[in-house]
């Protein structure tokens, strides 16, 4: 998201410091301003500089977003924090908006970072931006970010598939509820609100009313020839198959985790959020991810050697 706000940012005229470790693609953003130290230890090259802003993309334990926040409480105007949808302790609810019940962590300490902890911390994290930049502070909660760049896979190997062609196995789970926003759209929201000095907590997904997996994978396929093998979650189970990382879009099978897809996103319409087609996601992801190596490892969906497998061991169900 860091990417596709700092261009959002350049195109609009505004003047820019990148603070990272020059890690990853340091040669990105030649004219930009940048300034290298690791959050978590040494944040010295922020001292005695000014900012209107702060943009907190990569917060997830509260004692290192703390530092951040005292670091920078007296040198800037504004910071929006980046946190997660993930903040939510039940998904079994449906459309909860942004006062909805929130994880608490039983060890409000630890720092280990797990699917059970994720939530808990990024509450916390919440909580210390708040806490410190008060009514200067604006909280953003995404979903399921998406488009091109997206390296974890979780959306962009449906269309890349679908480009793939030939059989394509696919959960048969056609009226699961999916929401996605797409990079491009939230960076360009969250500088909005910047320049406008919205304060707040906003749920960043979308649409309001989500689309259906079937929508999804159907406008993946758009296009293409690819054939789909609509599998049973039964099978699925059977056989291991793990909704979102092997599927990536599927949650739990028995759609005890649909409220992750069903989030309540009417107060960021209102101030200003505006998403883009599906169908342009999906074609600009797959243009993307065709220009990646061809021996390039997914993070995320069946390898194509398990796929036939699985697709074998289906049609013989038949």
């Amino acid at each position: 998201m860091g990417r596709a706000f700092v261009e959002s940012a350049i195109r609009r005229g505004h003047e820019l410091t990148l603070f990272n470790r020059g890690q990853r693609n340091p040669d990105l953003f030649a004219d930009v301003e940048k300034l290298h130290g690791d959050r978590t230890v040494d944040l010295s090259a922020l001292k005695r500089r000014r900012w209107d802003a702060v943009f907190d993309t990569s917060g997830f334990v509260p004692r290192v977003v703390a530092m951040s926040t005292d670091a920078l409480i007296n040198s800037t105007e504004r910071y929006l924090f980046v946190s997660s949808i993930s903040v939510f302790k039940n998904f079994s609810i449906p459309n909860q908006n942004e006062d909805a019940e929130l994880a608490e962590l039983s060890d409000p300490t630890v720092e280990e970072i797990t699917g059970e902890t994720y939530g808990g911390l990024k509450v916390l994290c919440e909580r210390a931006v708040q806490d410190a930049f008060q009514a200067r502070a604006t909280i953003v909660r995404p979903g399921l970010i998406v488009g091109p760049t997206d390296y974890t896979d979780r959306f962009t190997y449906w269309p890349a598939r679908m480009h793939r062609g030939g059989d394509v196995l696919v959960p048969d789970i056609k009226s699961q509820p999916v929401q996605v926003i797409d990079v491009r759209d939230l960076a360009e929201w969250c500088l909005d609100l910047l320049e406008r000095r919205v304060p707040g907590v906003f749920n960043a997904t979308g649409p309001q009313r989500p689309y259906t997996f079937e929508e999804v994978i159907l406008a993946s396929n758009r296009n293409e020839q690819a054939k789909l093998v609509w599998v049973s979650p039964e099978f699925l189970k059977q056989y291991e198959v793990q909704p979102w990382s092997d599927l990536p879009l599927a949650l739990e099978y028995d759609g005890s985790s649909n409220g992750m897809c069903q989030i309540d996103v009417s107060s960021a319409i209102r101030a200003g959020l505006s998403l883009r087609p599906l169908s342009e996601t999906i074609s600009d992801t797959r243009a993307w991810a065709l220009t990646r190596p061809a021996a390039y490892a997914w993070r995320a969906g069946l390898s194509a050697d398990r796929e036939s497998t699985l697709l074998e061991a289906w049609k013989a169900t038949k």
